[in-house]
């Protein structure tokens, strides 16, 4: 399998990398088929991603499609970033391997998410503004009785 010059230097020195610790927005995407799951925590200020830090575990091109993801949405508007494409994200990397476009999909998925969740935190439906999101297999509402190992 052959990565692009772009991929590679993304997942090897990967922007953003890290969490933020007065993020504002937070959202994480999970593929539980190839067990990828990543997080990105967002400073939102006026309407502006004005930082952006990821945490992926998953794959090279997961990493890499997370850390470019963060550079294309930061000291962007909140409107531009939830127009990021998967498609965008796998152009900026110079292409990714068929198999490997599911984790450019959970990029997009993952700044939905975090956009969704920064309006949530005001009180605000994110629905209109961020679409449907997909489900989430490990975020189930109706059951109470589990605990989150680590969060």
């Amino acid at each position: 399998m052959m990565y692009s010059p772009k991929v590679m230097d993304h997942f090897v020195n990967p922007r953003n990398m890290g969490e933020l610790e007065d993020a504002n927005a937070v959202g994480e995407v999970g593929n539980p088929v190839c067990g990828d799951i990543m997080k990105f925590s967002l400073k939102i200020k006026d309407g502006i991603i004005e930082d952006v830090r990821f945490k992926t575990f998953g794959c090279g091109a997961a990493v890499a499609t997370s850390s470019m993801a963060t550079e294309l949405i930061k000291g962007k508007p909140i409107e531009e970033a939830l127009k990021l494409t998967n498609t965008a994200v796998v152009e900026a990397l110079d292409g990714l391997p068929p198999v490997k476009i599911h984790c450019s999909v959970l990029a997009e998925q993952v700044v939905k998410a975090a956009v969704a969740d920064y309006y949530i935190r005001l009180g605000i439906d994110p629905t209109p503004i961020v679409g449907e999101l997909p489900e989430d297999p490990h975020d189930h509402a109706h059951d109470h009785d589990h605990e989150h190992v680590g969060a």
